[in-house]
C-alpha cells in the first residue's frame, strides 16, 4: 500500500468578498496589502521546509493552490511557491498544477503571467451565467465578465480549464440551469465541477433562509436540475467520473481524485489539512488539520513551521467507512479486492445490512465479486448513503 507520489494543497484564505454561502477558512482582504501577501507566502514556505520531511521520498503528482482567492496573490509570489514545492518533491513526470481564479479583470490581466509561473490548469469559479443568480449568490462577478475570463483562459495558452457551476440557487428555474450547460457547452471546458448549493450551518445564507428571506427552489425542481448537467454534459464529451465532477477523457482531477482514493496529500496555509501516508504506526493513514485562524496559524508557522495539530491516526473502522463513502462518490465505485487487501475482508462483511437495504432501495448495484456503486438514483440521494458508513 505504500504510495510512490504526492499531492501539495496550498490554501490561500483571501478574499475580495466573503460569498455569503461560504464556510471555508477565509479573510476578506480588500485589496490584499503587498505586506500581507509577502507574510503569508513566506509563512507557507517555512510550514512546506519543516513538513516535507513527513513525505519524503514521495514524488510530485499535482499542486492545487485553492482558497480563498489565490490568484490575488502576484504570479512571482504563486512562482516561489510552484517553485518550492516541485523542489521538495522532485518527480520524472509533471505534475498537474492548478490555480483557482475568480472572473475579474484583475485576475484575468495576471493570467500569462501565471502561466509562466508554472500553473497548468485552471479552475474558474464561474457559479452561473446568470446575472440574477449570481446577485442572489453575493458574488462579486456578472456573466459578461466569466465570459471574458474564459476567452481569456485560451489566449493565455490555457489547454485544461475547469468551470464550476452552482445548481439550487434561489430563484433559479430548471430552464435557468439548461441555459448555464448550453453557455458551459459552448465554451468548451476540459472539466466540469457543478455542486448544488448546500447550506452550511452559521453562515449568512443559512441564516436567510431559516428567517424566510431567501427561498430555495422545489426539490423536484433541483433533482431535475441536478439530473440534467450529466446528461447534457455527455452528450458533449464531458462525463461524470465522480458525484459532481465531469471530464472530457484524459483531464479527470489528478489532485481531487487523491482525496477519494485516500492518498497523500500535505495540506499547507491556513485551514488545511493533510493526508499523512501509511506507515507501520498508522497502517490506514492519519489526518492533520491547520488552525482555522490567521494569526493562529501565522504564528504557528512562523515559530517553527509546523502549524497543524497532533496527527489523527485512523482505526480500522474509520477507514473502512470513509473508504465506502468516498469509493462510492466516483463513479467506478468500490472494488471489492484491494478494500479486501486493505481490511481483510469485503464490504459485505462489514457493511451486509446497509448494503442489502440500498440493494433493495436501488441506491446502489453490485458486481462479481462484491463491487459496489451507486445507481443514478443512488447519486441523487448519496448524503443518505453515505450516512451509514460514517
Amino acid at each position: 500500500m505504500r504510495d510512490r507520489n504526492v499531492g501539495v494543497y496550498v490554501h490561500v484564505p483571501f478574499c475580495e468578498r466573503v460569498c455569503p454561502y461560504c464556510d471555508f477558512p477565509v479573510v476578506a482582504a480588500r485589496p490584499l496589502r503587498a505586506p500581507d501577501e509577502d507574510r503569508y507566502v513566506a509563512a507557507l514556505l517555512r510550514e512546506l521546509a519543516v513538513r516535507r520531511a513527513d513525505f519524503a521520498g514521495l514524488e510530485l503528482a499535482s499542486l492545487y493552490l485553492g482558497g480563498g482567492t489565490p490568484s490575488l496573490l502576484r504570479p512571482a509570489s504563486l512562482g516561489r511557491l510552484v517553485e518550492a514545492v516541485a523542489e521538495a518533491f522532485p518527480g520524472a513526470a509533471p505534475a498537474e498544477i492548478t490555480l483557482e481564479v475568480n472572473p475579474s479583470t484583475v485576475e484575468r490581466e495576471r493570467l500569462p503571467g501565471f502561466r509562466e509561473a508554472g500553473v497548468n490548469r485552471l479552475s474558474v469559479g464561474v457559479q452561473s451565467f446568470d446575472d440574477a443568480a449570481l446577485k442572489r449568490l453575493g458574488r462579486a462577478h456578472r456573466a459578461e465578465t466569466a465570459r471574458e475570463t474564459l476567452a481569456a483562459t485560451r489566449a493565455a495558452g490555457f489547454a485544461n480549464v475547469s468551470l464550476d457551476l452552482i445548481v439550487g440557487v434561489p430563484g433559479q428555474t430548471p430552464a435557468d440551469v439548461e441555459r448555464d450547460l448550453a453557455e458551459t457547452v459552448a465554451f468548451g471546458p476540459e472539466h466540469v465541477s457543478a455542486y448544488a448549493l448546500s447550506l452550511e450551518p452559521g453562515t449568512p445564507y443559512a441564516g436567510a433562509v431559516a428567517r424566510g428571506r431567501l427561498v430555495l427552489p422545489p426539490e423536484d425542481d433541483v433533482v431535475r436540475m441536478l439530473e440534467a448537467v450529466p446528461e447534457r454534459l455527455a452528450a458533449a464529451g464531458i462525463l461524470a467520473y465522480e458525484i459532481s465532477s465531469l471530464a472530457r477523457p484524459g483531464f479527470e482531477s489528478v489532485h481531487n481524485r487523491r482525496y477519494w482514493e485516500r492518498r497523500p496529500v500535505l495540506g499547507l496555509g491556513m485551514g488545511a489539512w493533510s493526508c499523512e501516508p501509511r506507515g507501520p504506526e498508522a497502517p490506514h493513514g492519519a489526518r492533520r488539520a491547520n488552525p482555522r485562524g490567521l494569526e493562529a496559524w501565522l504564528e504557528a508557522a512562523e515559530r517553527d513551521g509546523s502549524a497543524g495539530a497532533a496527527a489523527e491516526v485512523l482505526s480500522p473502522a474509520t477507514a473502512r467507512g470513509e473508504a465506502m463513502f468516498l469509493g462510492l462518490r466516483a463513479t467506478r465505485g468500490v472494488a471489492a479486492e484491494p478494500f479486501a487487501a486493505e481490511f481483510g475482508a469485503p464490504p459485505r462483511h462489514f457493511f451486509a445490512d446497509p448494503i442489502e437495504r440500498f440493494l433493495a432501495a436501488g441506491l446502489i448495484e453490485e458486481a462479481p465479486p462484491g463491487d459496489l456503486r451507486l445507481t443514478p438514483h443512488g447519486r441523487l440521494l448519496s448524503d443518505s448513503v453515505f450516512e451509514a458508513f460514517v
